[in-house]
């Protein structure tokens, strides 16, 4: 069974930071794409950045210079570090392991909030 457990999430003042983690287990993820979405109240989901198995990364423009994601292929996990957060960065932030065979994976997300 596939398992994606967010953590790291919280309140923070705008131009703060956050680092959340992503812990994948069930299935071995350094063959797959893995990524951080989002979901803001009343809005869909949208793909805020990825990482390929070799660590080429895409970003959504909105979180350019700011966001950075990585990964641990030893130890199955995902990160994304947060910096220079703002108040439309407010969201749940999810997990995501897009495997080929099997489609896209998501964790139950992890709540994110930037206000002073």
């Amino acid at each position: 069974q596939v398992q994606l457990v967010e953590s790291g999430g919280g309140l923070v003042q705008p131009g703060g930071s956050l680092r959340l983690s992503c812990a994948v287990s069930g299935i071995g993820s350094r063959f797959n794409v893995m990524g951080w979405g989002r979901q803001a109240p009343g809005k869909e989901r949208e793909l805020v950045a990825q990482i390929t198995p070799t660590g080429t990364t895409d970003y959504r423009d909105s979180v350019k210079g700011r966001f950075t994601i990585s990964r641990d292929n030893a130890k199955n996990t995902v990160e994304l570090q947060m910096n220079s957060l703002k108040p439309e960065d407010t969201a749940v932030y999810y997990c995501t392991l897009n495997h080929a065979i099997s489609g896209r994976f998501w964790g139950p997300g992890t709540q994110v909030t930037v206000s002073s």
